[in-house]
This record gives C-alpha cells, structure tokens and sequence, in this order.
C-alpha cells in the first residue's frame, strides 16, 4: 500500500502544478488482476481498487493499518465500475452489476472480490474509514437509488447524483458515498445508470 501525505497549508501555497499532481492525483489504481491500494493520510482514508480476472482477490491487511485484517477497525465501501462481479463478505456473497455497490462494515476478516467474466471484469472501487461502530454489510443496487439532478445545460454542468452510503440511506459510522453522472454532451440526456 503506497501512503500518499497531503501538503500542509504552507507547503501547497507554492507548490508547482507537478507537484500538485504528484500530491492530489491518484491515477494509477484500476490494474488487472489485482488490489491496489492508497493510504491517505488526511483522516486515515484508504482508497483502492480490486480488478480480478480469472482467480478472485482477497482483500488483505496492511503493515501501515496495524490491524490483523483489514475491517478490524475499519470499514468499507465497494462501487462496481466494470463488469458483472461478486464480493463476498464472511462467507456471504453479493452480485453487483455496474454502479452496483456494498457496504461491509467492521469486524468483518474476510473480503473476496470475483469477476463473472475475466474477458470483461468488474471493477470494484473501494474507500475505507477507520470505524468506532459496527454497522451491518449492505447491497445497494444503483437502480434503487435515490437520484437527485442538478445543474443546467447551458451551464454545461448537468448532471445527477447518487447517494450511496449516507445519513438517510445505508448507514455507516463514518463513511459517506456515492456518485456522479455527467449529462450527455452530445444532448441534455444523462447517462444511463447500465
């Protein structure tokens, strides 16, 4: 896991734009056949991706986390970006299909992410908070979502929301989720959801 430290307030004033980059940007993460992971150390955010192809991926601690496994006192959101996939949390396994996603919550030892077609794999992203709280391992399937449209076209920022994980929907102790559909530049229709 690379461990990525963010500039202090003094430090960002008079950083260079590769500098910046090379602080803010995570552009490497989606790797096939693996787990790739990023430790932030603002708020001990873990940010990641598991691409699996032919065999599955466990998800497994790391030195950084001081922690037997990883959700001992951590806990997880997955989003699937890719293919068809399933995650499997202690034993129980979920199907997501694209912008599919899964909560799973502390205190759970094993996570394992599978592709149903290695031709075309899921591609999970994953973001992880330290916990206080257990709270229980959610399936939220992006159809039955709350959407929420902002923006206008010609401001050319039409767009529509997601909630995933948050306050009003699937709870965490910490973690808040979900995503961001641009409109169609082409016409004033967003994107489809599949």
């Amino acid at each position: 896991m690379k461990i990525v430290q963010m500039a202090d307030l003094v430090r960002f004033r008079t950083m260079t734009t590769a500098e910046l980059r090379e602080t803010f940007l995570i552009d490497d993460l989606f790797q096939a056949g693996r787990i790739e992971m990023r430790y932030v150390d603002l708020d001990r955010t873990v940010i990641g991706s598991a691409v699996p192809t032919a065999k599955p991926l466990k998800l497994e601690t790391d030195y950084a986390l001081k922690a037997n496994y990883f959700l001992e006192r951590r806990e997880l959101g997955v989003l699937n970006v890719g293919g068809a996939g399933t995650v499997t949390v202690n034993g129980e396994t979920f199907a997501l299909g694209k912008l599919d996603a899964l909560y799973a919550g502390r205190g759970n030892e094993e996570v394992v992410f599978a592709s149903a077609n290695a031709e075309e794999p899921a591609e999970f992203y994953l973001l992880s908070y330290p916990a206080h709280a257990v709270c229980p391992t959610t399936l939220m399937n992006a159809g039955e979502q709350g959407k929420t449209p902002l923006g206008k076209v010609e401001n050319a920022n039409l767009r529509q929301i997601t909630k995933l994980i948050h306050l009003e929907g699937t709870r965490s102790c910490q973690l808040v989720m979900g995503f961001t559909q641009l409109a169609d530049r082409k016409s004033t229709r967003l994107n489809s959801s599949h």
